[in-house]
């Protein structure tokens, strides 16, 4: 029996992907062993979303022929797939698999270890990728929580994102499919789905140029067993009136969005290419706040944009100011080869972007501290997800709806239960 490992870089879709192809090496008799010395295969989902990613890609490839020179390595996924074609793929590479092939794994290691005739590479042109690669779950790494992948590609082209050009354009999985894994998931005894995928808000767009995520979200919310629904990355977009008011009137509908931002500065988004202003991404907010009572709106901001003056910052510092986001995830941009912010004049020194980092960073972690403290003495409904020791004692940890992490002092396992409690010194709030 061969020995695989498996690390996972990037993001919920990669991870999920990972996950998938576990399962199907499990399913042919393959074992599963951790990421260290003695695997007879190496696989890595890699990632390609910054240099920095990349960098990260080629460390874990190059890490794994140490642990065993005489394995199989497998760089599968984005970074490979956005370097074939442009240059010889690292010599430590033995098997190069790309984006809407990670299905293939089993029959392309089989097909190496018949042949053994030098690097095997199966990468296709993404961008002319029409059809969504089949893969499936009927368990994930988290007991209670499955992520689930419903949709791969973007057709934006963000001026700042090379996604595109490693993921191809947008493919849908069908919703009879993903309601056939939520059921399975649900027997398997989870409670909690979230819908993910490379560009969310576009599910259905290529089944006939229509959204259908409302349409998803209604059939996944009508499985018997599944308790709570999250909703991946969301683009401003697609919050509507209508959209709002029929998930405000889904009891298993999680009051949690997280809507992507960017800039609060209208330069800097037209520059990125976002396609809309702050005036509409705050009437977005504004929908979900009157349908949804005090929900947990998070967000992306990115500091440093090229051509982004003190000026704009400090306008799109006032924005996030304004908006009052639950959380605020900060990013320094990160120049990427192959995009067209790269190329951009006024490119901001790693000085400036630090410094506007921490001033974004120091606002979020206010706001996120008041959105907490606001629910200290209500009552809530807690996922139990696992026991874990704080402070020297075991308590039971989960997340509200709004994805707050609670502490509950009890001894019995409460594991994959919802319990109401109210927050107090019996039931904190962490970090």
């Amino acid at each position: 029996m061969k020995k695989v490992a498996l690390h996972n870089l990037g993001c919920k879709v990669n991870s999920y992907e990972t996950e998938a192809m576990q399962e199907m090496l499990e399913k042919a008799g393959y074992e599963i062993v951790p990421f260290r010395e003695g695997a007879d295969i190496y696989i890595i989902n890699t990632c390609t979303v910054t240099n920095i990613a990349d960098r990260k890609s080629r460390q874990m490839l190059h890490r794994a022929r140490k642990m065993n020179p005489d394995a199989v390595v497998v760089a599968a996924g984005c970074y490979v797939q956005t370097q074939a074609g442009k240059e010889a793929q690292d010599p430590c590479i033995d098997i190069v698999l790309g984006n809407n092939k990670k299905k293939d794994i089993v029959t392309v290691l089989k097909e190496y270890e018949r042949e053994k005739a030098g690097m095997l590479e199966d990468v296709e042109d993404i961008s002319r990728a029409k059809e969504y690669e089949p893969l499936n779950l009927t368990r994930t790494g988290d007991h209670t929580r499955a992520y689930i992948k419903v949709q791969d590609g973007c057709n934006q082209f963000c001026t700042y994102c090379i996604i595109p050009y490693a993921r191809g354009r947008v493919r849908s999985r069908s919703l009879e499919d993903v309601a056939a894994e939520v059921h399975s998931l649900a027997e398997n005894g989870y409670r909690e789905v979230v819908l993910t995928g490379i560009h969310l808000s576009s599910y259905g767009i290529d089944f006939d140029g229509e959204r259908h995520l409302l349409d998803l979200i209604r059939t996944v919310h009508g499985v018997e067993g599944i308790m709570r629904i999250r909703l991946g990355s969301l683009e401003p977009g697609i919050i509507t009136e209508e959209f709002a008011e029929e998930l405000a009137s889904m009891p298993k509908m999680c009051p949690h969005f997280h809507l992507s931002l960017q800039s609060g500065c209208d330069a800097t988004l037209k520059r990125m290419n976002r396609r809309y202003t702050s005036a509409e991404y705050y009437e977005k907010c504004c929908i979900l706040r009157k349908y949804f009572d005090n929900p947990a709106l998070t967000t992306d901001v990115i500091v440093g944009f090229p051509g982004e003056t003190e000026e704009e910052f400090r306008e799109s510092l006032e924005f996030v100011d304004r908006v009052n986001f639950y959380e605020t995830h900060i990013f320094k941009y990160s120049r990427r080869a192959g995009t067209k912010a790269a190329d951009m004049d006024g490119q901001v020194s790693e000085q400036i972007k630090t410094r506007r980092s921490a001033r974004m960073i120091a606002m979020g972690e206010q706001k996120r501290r008041a959105y907490e403290e606001g629910f200290i003495g209500k009552e809530v409904e807690v996922l139990v997800e696992e026991p874990a020791e704080i402070d020297g004692k075991v308590m039971q940890v989960g997340h509200t709806k709004e994805y707050i992490k609670i502490a509950l002092d009890r001894k019995e396992n409460l594991k994959n239960c919802v319990v109401k409690v109210q927050i107090d010194n019996d039931s904190q709030i962490i970090h």
